[in-house]
């Protein structure tokens, strides 16, 4: 690992540290640390850091091929030149100002970018600083398809190593390389966010990521990198700095594990006093505490979250659209999942077996999936209350038979509501109603049902916020070997999609 100071042995063995022995930070520095032992957002205290001497295992993949190389560099690697979009995210969800910096060198760029991300809410909404092929760094607002410039300066040498760093606070961000400013905007998107390494079919390195207070990073990452990896970089974090590193990211979650419920806690936990669904307006739950899942909680009965956040962790801690994840959750037949928070990231959400009820479930940054129904013909399942965000495709999967029922419910940057399976291997007439549903743009359609297999969708008070042209309901033709399903129409027509034009609103 590279240091203001030099390692100690037990530096050495950890990529990531809470420093315990603050030396000349004396009584103060203690008090700081203690603060921000005990708070578990990010705070003007808090620093992260990763030069993957140790491997990048703390990183979720979304798309792309990452891996640290092997050649002694020991430099993290996006080696997938034609990939659309690659991306690895660090840090919380809950992070609001900070500053992230990187030294990042393209290796092939093609018509492409490379950079790093801060404040990303999802995987496909971000700020982004990113090395371009038009030979320029540009500082940019993202989310979905959207990408709005806010600002570009010209960059020489486009494949050596450029030190990248974005400053968000409040709701202005701002973007150096090499310690230029390239562009200060006033940001539109979610003010938090983690942070992350990202291109757009090029191929690049990453090296030295840091994570400080907007203020300390500013005084600290000014200078260009130098191009050997062997050298360390002007851009290091500070010796007074490194005191700071007591409010890291992954100490505080560690510190505050204890007051999450354990799982035998979580499962006994007295239900709370709803006992339906919130209405779609309410506000988004305040998590009560935080707890890592780094294997499949199996559910039988009534789990009563009591609106703890629950994230993946390990093997469940990938961040991809990949269709095979497990899940956090896996629900029996008959059983009840209420008041969860799951936070980022989700892996594939929640299985359900069989018949189930999710009440007050909340998706904060959506996986592969929200959840996936998998039961028989004759299965009833329904979501009452909570909401989903940033999902890239689908939000609600139907792969097995019977009938889902969505109600109070409310979801925004997505990219379908409700999916019946269009190519499963074993196909089944499905039946969505929705009712009482507020939709928020960006979003692609509301619904998608199969009608050669006689699906219905049947909505009512429904709230289209932002998108007066989106599909309500879409048709296809599916199939059962796996090709991509045919569209075949959109809009009500008294059969598939049952609903009339009084049904639904748009703001």
């Amino acid at each position: 690992m590279r240091h203001a100071m030099p390692p100690t042995a037990s530096d050495r063995r950890r990529r990531r540290r809470l420093v315990t022995g603050l030396g000349a930070a004396g009584a103060a520095g203690a008090v700081t640390a203690l603060v921000a032992v005990l708070v578990p957002s990010a705070s003007a205290s808090t620093l992260f850091s990763d030069d993957f001497e140790s491997g990048a295992s703390g990183w979720s993949k979304s798309g792309g091929t990452w891996a640290v190389a092997t050649d002694g560099s020991k430099v993290y690697q996006q080696s997938k030149a034609d990939s659309e979009l690659a991306r690895v995210f660090a840090g919380e969800t809950s992070w609001t100002d900070y500053s992230v910096q990187a030294k990042v060198k393209p290796v092939t760029i093609g018509s492409g970018l490379a950079g790093i991300a801060a404040r990303a809410s999802s995987a496909s909404t971000m700020y982004r600083l990113a090395l371009t092929s038009a030979g320029k760094a540009e500082l940019q607002s993202v989310k979905g398809s959207t990408v709005s410039v806010l600002g570009s300066v010209a960059v020489s040498n486009l494949t050596t190593w450029h030190t990248l760093r974005i400053d968000a606070s409040g709701s202005t961000v701002t973007g150096y390389v090499d310690g230029a400013k390239v562009a200060t905007g006033t940001g539109t998107l979610a003010g938090t966010g983690r942070i992350g390494l990202v291109t757009s079919y090029a191929s690049a390195s990453f090296d030295d990521v840091a994570v400080g207070p907007v203020t300390a990073a500013t005084a600290t990452a000014t200078a260009s990198p130098s191009v050997s990896k062997t050298a360390s970089p002007t851009a290091s974090p500070s010796a007074s700095k490194t005191a700071t590193a007591s409010a890291s990211p992954s100490a505080s979650k560690t510190a505050t594990a204890s007051a999450s419920p354990s799982t035998s806690k979580t499962a006994t936990a007295t239900p709370t006093t709803t006992s339906t669904g919130t209405s779609p307006t309410a506000s988004w739950p305040t998590a009560t505490g935080t707890k890592p899942v780094t294997a499949t909680i199996a559910v039988s009965g009534t789990l009563d979250g009591g609106n703890v956040r629950y994230y993946g962790s390990g093997a469940l801690g990938d961040d991809s659209q990949d269709e095979g994840q497990d899940p956090l959750f896996k629900l029996a037949d008959g059983a009840v999942l209420k008041n969860v928070i799951l936070g980022a990231p989700a892996a594939d959400g929640v299985h359900c077996s069989g018949s189930c009820t999710l009440i007050n479930v909340w998706w904060e940054n959506v996986g592969e999936d929200a959840a996936t129904f998998k039961g028989g013909t004759s299965a009833t399942y329904t979501v009452d209350g909570g909401g989903a965000k940033s999902a890239d495709d689908k939000v609600f999967q139907h792969n097995g038979g019977g009938t889902l029922t969505i109600k109070n419910f409310q979801v925004a940057d997505f990219g379908k509501l409700y999916r019946s399976c269009g190519n499963c291997s074993t196909q089944y007439k499905r039946a969505v109603v929705v009712q009482n549903v507020i939709a928020t743009a960006p979003a692609k359609s509301l619904v998608g049902v199969n009608a050669n297999y006689g699906d219905t969708a049947t909505l009512s008070k429904v709230t289209i916020v932002g998108d007066d042209d989106l599909d309500i309901c879409v048709r296809f033709t599916g199939n059962n070997t796996g090709k991509e399903p045919t569209k075949i129409g959109s809009g009500a027509d008294g059969v598939t999609c049952k609903y009339a034009e009084s049904d639904v609103t748009y703001k």
